[in-house]
């Protein structure tokens, strides 16, 4: 009873530092050194429980800051793996400890990044990593589930992530990129080996015969976070989701927990892809996620609630039995009836009725018979009709009736068709209206064979619809921008398309090419490219045009560059077809303009005049993309330089503004090497923009100063020396050095 009192009393003074440190969170270094000694693992079953729920809380908060839990990591480490080495069996501590172990881990990693010299409180982690690994199949389904946040936990530190600025990089997530590679205690192949390993054991789950719907739903949302954040995984995570299916866990008898569990799996992978696809629209597995979401519904209903579906037909027809099976039931054959073909002349009723071979039968005439005498012997006659012999004496009137219903559409049809061939040769007579009948006896004849035959088409002469009125240029232009959007609607479908990719030929067809050949994305960006440069070629000449009222061409031109930049690296190959088709275009229309010039003799004011549209996009596209360039998009910014049709001087001077960022100048001068060395005809132009970088960015010169000293050895710029003197160009220092 003492003991009692003394942990009840411990208990009381441990809620009270909870509740301090809940209320200012400057307390917690002070509360958790404090309650270490008490919570360890030589304690009470209930200290120990306190302290698990404790450190999993304090180490989960998002109101201690992260520096601050990167200090307290390494004093909690090993009071976790001496309880985790007692023979422990109780699930709550369990769980809390594994919850504890999952915050720690990403915290420890960068405390030996930061600290390789502390090598005791990495092996402490590994020792705790290798012991949850080990007994994380034997362990209880709730700690399971922990288990599994740890190993998201440890694979997302594992995985070499995103550097979102180099310069900061306490800001930067920690993964296996923030890691040196000459760290003393890291290994980085190492590490990202066994990443993969633990990847694979997560994923496990998904294969196996016969898995906790807990489970399978702990792994769902943990694979979120890996999928956004790890892009060198994602696809591998996404391909095993859609290799799951629930339905395959439902096993007969299916009861209301495996229904309730295959139901939960099933809505749980469905809000992951669709979060996938809502993020990424272009998403090179987004059409394999929408089969899956289709597939998921389609076995949920044929196999989970297949149980709560009505009865089907019964086998055996309700109105007798089935053939197969009367000989061994032993019941009675019903007669069958013996139908003749209907008579042969015009249809009518008693033909229709006539089911009777019996001449005499059917030559007989009821309306000799009265109506009373009829009633008194067709009701007993009713009363005593077989079943079986009426129901097959009303299918067979059924059949002729249809029948005979059929031919005579048919017979419509062929006269519709032939009255319509005569109507060319048709004129009609020419009867005045103050023309009056001779004799009342004209007019009844005439009645009386109006009466006789009704024609069942009436011919009106040729109908012409009435011309549509004009548009206006408002509604043109709203015409004509629906049209563009339709097209690019085909390509956003041939870019999300796989079977396209799959297909696709890599002969490039150049101008020549038929735009609609291939119906890929590829030929829709040049259709659209040639609609807004060949199509209008010609009309744009010496019209002067409304600058507020924008042309279906430049329409066209602005929905091409947005689409570009929405994903420029992607979509370069677009960039680069279209400015091509701009500068053949300018250069087809300046010719057409000179000669059209040399033949007229015209003043000079009257001279058409040639509006060009390479030069500015080209630059417009250029100021667009650079802004999201970076150090490592070197390919990017030279094959967009090197396919380019004409690289000009207002081109270059941007290429030259990249160096005003230091992380960007080894970009620009690069970009510019190249084209000096594969680009002849620009190479003046690039060199003199060269060495306007040197003279102007001191970051530079030790690369612009090596290109320079290859292809202008007598031009070498001197070095600056910081005066106004630095600043000259090398043709101004000569001359300067000769006076």
């Amino acid at each position: 009873m003492a003991q009692s009192a003394d942990v009840a009393n411990q208990l009381n003074q441990l809620n009270s530092a909870r509740n301090l440190v809940l209320g200012d969170a400057a307390l917690y270094p002070q509360i958790v050194n404090g309650v270490l000694p008490i919570v360890g693992a030589n304690t009470r079953l209930e200290l120990r429980r306190w302290g698990a729920d404790f450190m999993a809380e304090t180490f989960s908060s998002p109101v201690l800051a992260t520096a601050v839990k990167e200090q307290l990591a390494p004093n909690v480490l090993q009071t976790i793996q001496d309880i985790l080495m007692l023979p422990e069996s109780d699930t709550a501590v369990l769980a809390s400890l594994v919850q504890t172990a999952a915050s720690l881990y990403p915290l420890i990693f960068r405390h030996i990044v930061n600290h390789p010299e502390d090598i005791k409180s990495w092996e402490t982690m590994n020792a705790i990593k290798q012991d949850i690994l080990r007994r994380m199949d034997s362990f209880p389904c709730p700690v399971k589930v922990c288990c599994v946040k740890f190993l998201q936990r440890v694979v997302q530190v594992q995985t070499p992530g995103l550097i979102a600025d180099p310069r900061r990089p306490d800001q930067n997530e920690t993964s296996l990129a923030i890691v040196p590679r000459s760290h003393s205690v890291l290994t980085i192949p190492n590490l990202e080996a066994e990443a993969s390993g633990l990847l694979d054991r997560l994923l496990s789950v998904f294969q196996e015969e016969n898995s906790d719907p807990l489970l399978v739903n702990a792994t769902l949302n943990c694979l979120a976070p890996l999928i956004r954040t790890r892009q060198s995984i994602a696809n591998k995570i996404i391909s095993a989701v859609i290799e799951f299916y629930p339905a395959k866990h439902a096993y007969p008898p299916i009861t209301p927990s495996t229904r309730v569990g295959v139901k939960s799996m099933e809505r749980t992978a469905r809000a992951l892809l669709i979060n996938i696809m809502k993020k990424n629209q272009n998403h090179p597995l987004l059409g394999r996620m929408q089969m899956y979401i289709e597939r998921l519904m389609q076995s949920r209903l044929d196999v989970v609630d297949e149980s709560s579906r009505k009865r089907t037909l019964p086998s055996e027809p309700t109105d007798g039995l089935d053939s197969a099976k009367r000989a061994r039931l032993g019941a009675e054959t019903p007669p069958l009836l013996k139908v003749p073909p209907m008579a042969p002349g015009p249809a009518s009723f008693d033909r229709l009725f006539t089911l009777t071979q019996d001449i005499g039968l059917s030559s007989f005439d009821v309306k000799q018979l009265p109506p009373d005498l009829v009633v008194k012997i067709a009701v007993p006659l009713l009363a005593q009709v077989n079943p079986s012999l009426l129901t097959q004496a009303v299918d067979a009137v059924r059949a002729r009736y249809q029948t005979i219903t059929k031919e005579q559409t048919l017979q419509r049809q062929q006269q519709q068709a032939a009255l319509a061939e005569d109507d060319d040769d048709y004129e009609p007579e020419y009867d005045p209206m103050d023309v009056a009948h001779s004799t009342f006896e004209q007019a009844s004849a005439v009645a009386a064979e109006v009466g006789d035959f009704q024609p069942d088409l009436v011919s009106l002469g040729p109908f012409v619809l009435p011309q549509p009125p004009p548009l206006s240029e408002e509604e043109a232009a709203e015409v004509g921008r629906s049209a563009v959007a339709r097209v690019f609607s085909m390509i956003s479908a041939a870019e999300s398309d796989p079977s396209q990719a799959k297909g696709k030929s890599q002969q490039q067809l150049g101008f020549a090419r038929l735009a609609g050949s291939t119906f890929d994305r590829d030929a829709w960006a040049v259709l659209l490219s040639r609609l807004a440069t060949r199509a209008p070629a010609g009309l744009e000449s010496g019209v002067k045009v409304d600058s507020r009222r924008p042309t279906i061409a430049d329409s066209i031109r602005q929905t091409l560059y947005r689409y570009i930049l929405e994903d420029f690296r992607g979509r370069l190959n677009i960039a680069i077809t279209w400015l091509n088709e701009e500068w053949y275009n300018d250069r087809v229309q300046m010719k057409a303009a000179a000669t059209q010039r040399d033949r007229s003799d015209e003043e000079d004011d009257q001279e058409p005049t040639v509006p060009l549209h390479y030069d500015e996009w080209v630059v417009k596209l250029f100021h667009g993309f650079t802004t999201y360039l970076d150090g490592r998009d070197i390919k990017v910014l030279v094959r967009f330089l090197s396919e380019i049709p004409e690289v000009t001087l207002s081109l270059l001077q941007m290429v030259a503004g990249l160096a005003k960022d230091p992380e960007r100048v080894n970009l620009c001068v690069q970009a510019l090497m190249y084209l000096i060395m594969f680009r002849p005809p620009a190479r003046e132009m690039c060199l003199n923009t060269l060495e306007d970088v040197y003279q102007t960015y001191e970051e530079s010169r030790p690369a612009a100063g090596k290109v320079l000293a290859k292809w202008r050895p007598q031009n070498q710029p001197p070095q600056p020396n910081g005066t106004a003197e630095s600043t000259a160009s090398p043709q101004e220092a000569q001359a300067s050095a000769a006076q």
